[in-house]
């Protein structure tokens, strides 16, 4: 990872912008599929925190619950998203960010049971 200096002011919150965005792109995206697992015990501890506080909040416990748990969820992809941008690191910098930046790894051509016989591949 590369850490980035500009000296143009403008060019550099437009950058940190633009970093910001996609960062938050980004770990939204890799919560949603890497977190997935954990919706169960999301859910879980959701419902047994919206049942708990029925007694306390009748007309809005369910409401409470849900927004305190997504709003947290919100604040912790735009403080990662902060923090990285903040730091200098970029997207594009990252490795393991290939597919957001639309450069793709070279794969080897699938060889299949036929192709010896139809194929006009030249083997080494």
């Amino acid at each position: 990872m590369v850490i980035t200096q500009d000296t143009n002011p403008t060019h550099g919150s437009l950058t940190r912008t633009r970093s910001f965005l996609v960062w938050s792109f980004t770990l939204t995206v890799c919560s949603l599929v890497v977190g997935f697992p954990m919706l169960v015990l999301v859910a879980t501890v959701t419902a047994l925190a919206a049942i708990i506080l029925q007694s306390l909040l009748p007309m809005s416990a369910v409401f409470v619950v849900v927004g305190s748990v997504v709003g947290f969820h919100v604040l912790g992809i735009f403080f990662g998203a902060a923090l990285l941008t903040a730091k200098g690191v970029h997207p594009e910098d990252v490795s393991w960010l290939h597919w957001l930046h639309g450069k793709t790894l070279e794969r080897t051509q699938p060889l299949y049971a036929a192709c010896p016989l139809t194929c006009d591949i030249v083997h080494s």
